[in-house]
């Protein structure tokens, strides 16, 4: 009966999840094509360091070592739950312990080290979020889910490991019972040292101890796999292809429209016809700029979703440290929110319907824009390379080419660049004077 519960608990929880993963994938292609295919070396370099290595994290070299060591535990244990899915399947006992050993014992061990130092840094993390209150975690876009989002995680964290303990103390104490000490490869580190709390408990409620930590921890790792497609937490999945896909252009260089170059490139091609029908079979224009989702690419809906929501762009802005509106990590929120919103409305009610709502204005407002400086902080700061500028750059371009909407401020500059040829309200004849000055 147990195996039979445990096929089908694995055949609905990675179902579900791969459901879920579809639609999520279904989501970012909703985006503008971008081509990402170039440079592959150079990408996997990007990758290997800032997805695996956790380089950029190390900017704030604390929080860094406790994410990384809830990061090694996580890719580490992995190991075991091999074995528990084959013990799950085939109804038998810690399948591997007799034909590694030694080396069974040893990587138990490692294990259970590990989830010790996750543990430290889960309730560290807890404490920073609603003890300590860090600012960063503790903002406007902050409040209601995404704070519970960030506490649930940690909460099913600690259940996690209090499940392994509780499989591997209660089975411990039991081998002890059974075998003495007569069997080398048994004596894990922590679980030897925990053991001694079981001491004078039956074996048949050691058994159904251990068999409450192997089902809690099994059960909790279903949970969590499927939930993360709901939560910040997926980059745990997704910041592996979004740092390949980096954007590996250099800061700063912006991106020009194909459709304005190309008509750019007319206007300064005297052999040409302005005139000139289209040729045939040429795409529609596409909208300048972004007003939804649907005009970005699919590398920001990616980024997105791959968004950690850790705040290190907003602490490194410019703008909202000087008490303005925007934050970069609210753009990507605001981003991947409008997505499923989206996404959801084509599934149910077909690919052309229009629910008259936009990233722009009902999400994302106009001061928030208009406050970014450029200055890339944020795609700098970003552990995982995210790039929240570009976003910002195509609504404000959408703003400026399709709606004509130029804070006042600027369109005094504009003006000038368009007839001096510079920002400066000073005829291009006068730009010598100065060195005539006495």
């Amino acid at each position: 009966m147990g195996q039979i519960i445990f096929a089908v608990l694995l055949a609905a929880g990675l179902g579900f999840f791969a459901w879920n993963v579809r639609k999520v994938r279904s989501n970012i292609l909703l985006g503008r094509d971008v081509d990402r295919s170039d440079n592959k070396k150079e990408r996997w370099k990007t990758m290997l360091l800032v997805a695996f290595g956790q380089q950029k994290m190390f900017a704030r070299p604390i929080p860094a070592l406790l994410h990384f060591a809830i990061y090694a535990a996580f890719v580490i244990t992995q190991i075991e739950l091999i074995e528990i899915f084959v013990d799950g399947l085939s109804g038998q006992h810690r399948i591997f312990r007799s034909s590694l050993g030694g080396f069974y014992t040893f990587m138990i061990s490692f294990i259970e080290i590990l989830s010790v130092a996750a543990l430290i840094a889960t309730v560290t993390f807890l404490a920073r979020r609603n003890l300590l209150k860090v600012p960063r975690f503790n903002m406007k876009e902050m409040n209601g889910w995404p704070k519970m989002d960030g506490n649930m995680i940690l909460f099913m964290e600690i259940v996690l490991v209090t499940c392994i303990f509780t499989m591997n103390g209660a089975d411990e104490a039991a081998h002890k019972q059974l075998m003495g000490s007569s069997d080398p490869y048994y004596g894990f580190t922590i679980s030897s040292l925990i053991s001694p709390m079981f001491e004078g408990m039956s074996l048949e409620s050691l058994h159904t101890l251990e068999r409450i930590g192997w089902w809690g921890h099994i059960i909790m790792v279903f949970a969590f796999l499927n939930y993360l497609p709901y939560s910040k937490h997926f980059h745990i999945v997704l910041a592996f292809p979004n740092t390949y896909y980096s954007n590996l252009e250099k800061k700063g260089r912006f991106t020009n429209m194909e459709s304005v170059t190309n008509e750019v490139k007319l206007m300064m091609d005297p052999t040409a016809d302005p005139f000139a029908a289209p040729p045939e079979g040429a795409p529609e224009p596409q909208r300048f700029g972004a007003k939804d989702v649907t005009d970005l690419t699919w590398k920001n809906l990616l980024d997105s979703y791959t968004c950690t929501e850790c705040g290190r762009c907003t602490s490194s802005c410019p703008a909202n440290l000087t008490g303005k509106l925007l934050s970069p990590r609210k753009i990507m929120m605001d981003t991947r929110d409008r997505l499923v919103e989206v996404g959801d409305n084509k599934r149910k009610h077909g690919a052309d319907y229009d629910d008259g709502k936009s990233l722009l204005g009902d999400y994302i407002t106009e001061e928030e824009l208009w406050a970014c400086t450029s200055c890339n902080a944020c795609v700098q700061e970003c552990p995982v390379n995210i790039d929240p500028l570009s976003i910002i750059v195509d609504l404000r371009r959408y703003l400026v080419m399709e709606e004509s909407k130029v804070p006042s401020e600027l369109t005094g500059m504009l003006t000038n660049i368009e007839n001096n040829g510079a920002p400066w309200q000073f005829s291009p004849t006068d730009r010598l004077n100065w060195a005539n000055e006495d």
